[in-house]
């Protein structure tokens, strides 16, 4: 093993043995099922909104966001803007009635709003879905962080990421996480900080420029192994070096390729010179100019996605169950709020960051728009400013860091939640162990990241939020907000916005994009499938009105009532039973 990879397996390694042993300090005091759940609620408003941000800042985002700047330019800044924008929902609908409300889950919530019944199992099977979905792309993340910095095999970071998430969680559950999410979250934000800063130093002094109409070009000779079969936009000839399928026919040699579209087959090796316009991915801009111009592909299909995007991202972060079940760890509704605040503020600043990682990746690492590989731009920029040697190397390893940890915080957010739901739903008698949970909970995430073909995260994190956004969402939204919901309606909305949701999840992923407008709607299902979950929700509660629960008025007075009039369910739990005197 060469010496930037051995740095990188390092400092993959010491965030690992940091995270345990901050981790055994939450071990001594976790005790009951309300420490393990929800850290018996007493978190502060800081550590919690370090936490919460280091767990909603996933793989994904620490990886995705400056992919998708890198390759779709000015119209890849709607995701991190819905990202962070539905924190703000959250803020202004569900943070401080969610709290208010004491569940230690989503389905629990549902219970003590509408009252037992079907609606706690459907809750449990969306929680179980959304979860190991979200799941699936953190463990990849893993597999492409290690072989990326070391060139070991995917597997290996996969079940390192999985043994690890799962020692933390079952060594203390919410309370043992808290503290090293917290830890992970400064740990990534300085990650992507000090690139960011030391590669747009680099940029401004070479007084280079993006707003040209020609390709971007490579900086250096580049080899490029494609591995699966692609169509390449050229937007200025070029002549490179390949080897293998070509425009369909066998080559090797030097081949001409003059402006459109060409095709490269699966195993296809291509060479490039030095200062070679870049070829991209059909449907991505060709130009750097048309790189920044927002709305650069076909207006209406363009118009929708983004539509779509923002539904998602927004609507979609009030329903993630792991973003949730971080606010039942409040002291209280107004500390649900603050918390929520600050959260904006770390989530904002790391996206920011994120945002000029892409940028400066178009000039400095372009060849991974060949080969389809944006993902890991964050990865390689660092020795591309810096070049071969201890300094780059140096910060490879702290970007190297940097994602580890943008993985573990997530997945052990994710383990939590799913363990929490199978623990109060699904384990029975002797059986109901909260360790036997968070085991169950990772074994599927881990053997399908093993099994499938690592997805990209631009097309699956989307499609997580859809699918919340379709479920999870509505029925909490309405809940909090709407006196006239019912357990059936909230049943049928999910159940609509959930396999209409994930229909799209099935069909984009498995059977591709078929293109125009219907391909939008399946990539990007929420601008359809959450106003269809909202207004069945809503119909199908007018018709079985006579079954709002008779207690609604005051369950809602208890979630909208300051906590300095004690009617929370804290302190609702905790007064004196007797009879009068």
């Amino acid at each position: 093993m060469d010496t930037p990879s051995l740095i990188a397996l390092v400092a993959i390694a010491l965030v690992g043995v940091v995270s345990a042993v901050i981790g055994s300090l939450g071990v001594r005091v976790a005790r009951s099922t309300s420490d393990f759940l929800v850290a018996s609620r007493t978190v502060g408003t800081v550590p919690n909104a370090a936490a919460i941000s280091g767990e909603y800042l996933s793989a994904a985002t620490f990886l995705g966001v400056a992919g998708l700047v890198l390759r779709e330019g000015t119209d890849g800044l709607w995701y991190p803007i819905a990202f962070t924008a539905g924190y703000l929902a959250l803020l202004l609908l569900v943070a401080a009635p969610l709290r208010r409300s004491g569940a230690y889950t989503v389905p629990d919530f549902a219970e003590s709003r509408l009252g037992p019944g079907p609606l706690r199992a459907v809750c449990t099977v969306f929680v179980l879905v959304i979860g190991t979905l979200y799941l699936l792309p953190q463990l990849q993340g893993a597999g492409l962080s290690l072989t990326t910095l070391t060139g070991l095999p995917p597997w290996s970071g996969v079940l390192g990421a999985g043994v690890l998430v799962v020692l933390t969680v079952v060594a203390g559950g919410m309370r043992s996480i808290t503290f090293v999410q917290a830890f992970q979250f400064w740990l990534k934000f300085t990650a992507v900080l000090v690139p960011t800063v030391l590669a747009l130093a680099f940029f401004f002094a070479d007084d280079r420029t993006l707003d040209r109409p020609t390709a971007p070009v490579f900086p250096a000779g580049t080899t490029i192994d494609v591995r699966t079969a692609v169509q390449l936009e050229v937007a200025e000839p070029v002549d490179p070096i390949a080897t293998g399928l070509v425009d369909g026919t066998e080559v090797d040699g030097k081949v001409a390729w003059e402006p459109g579209v060409h095709e490269i087959g699966a195993g296809a090796t291509l060479r490039f010179a030095a200062g070679d316009p870049v070829p991209v991915p059909v449907g991505a801009p060709s130009t750097d100019r048309a790189w920044l111009d927002p709305l650069s592909g076909p207006d209406g299909p363009k118009l929708l996605e983004i539509y779509s995007i923002l539904v998602a991202g927004i609507l979609g972060t009030m329903g993630l169950p792991h973003v949730l079940v971080r606010f039942y760890t409040n002291t209280d509704g107004r500390a649900a709020r603050r918390t929520t605040v600050v959260v904006l503020a770390m989530i904002g600043g790391t996206f920011m960051l994120s945002v000029l990682m892409g940028l400066v990746s178009r000039v400095f690492t372009p060849q991974l728009l060949v080969d389809g590989r944006t993902d890991g731009a964050v990865l390689l920029v660092p020795t591309a400013v810096l070049g071969e040697g201890w300094p780059g190397w140096l910060l490879a390893g702290l970007v190297a860091a940097g994602a580890s940890a943008a993985f573990l915080s997530t997945s052990s957010g994710l383990v939590v939640s799913l363990a929490g739901v199978l623990f109060t739903d699904v384990l029975r008698g002797r059986f109901r162990d909260f360790r036997l949970a968070t085991l169950i909970s990772a074994i599927l995430p881990i053997g399908l990241a093993l099994s499938v073909t690592r997805l990209d995260f631009a097309q699956t994190v989307p499609l997580v939020f859809a699918v919340a956004a379709s479920t999870f969402c509505p029925m909490l939204v309405l809940g909090i907000w709407w006196r006239g919901l019912t357990s059936a309606g909230a049943i049928a909305g999910m159940c609509v916005g959930g396999a209409t949701s994930l229909g799209g999840v099935v069909w984009t992923l498995f059977l591709g994009d078929p293109g125009g407008i219907g391909g939008v709607l399946l990539a990007r299902p929420a601008a359809v499938t959450a106003p269809l979950a909202f207004l069945t929700m809503i119909l199908v509660s007018r018709w079985t009105r006579s079954r709002i629960p008779l207690d609604v008025n005051r369950t809602l007075l208890r979630l909208h009532a300051p906590e300095r009039l004690g009617l929370d369910h804290d302190r609702i739990e905790q007064q004196p039973t007797g009879g009068r005197r």
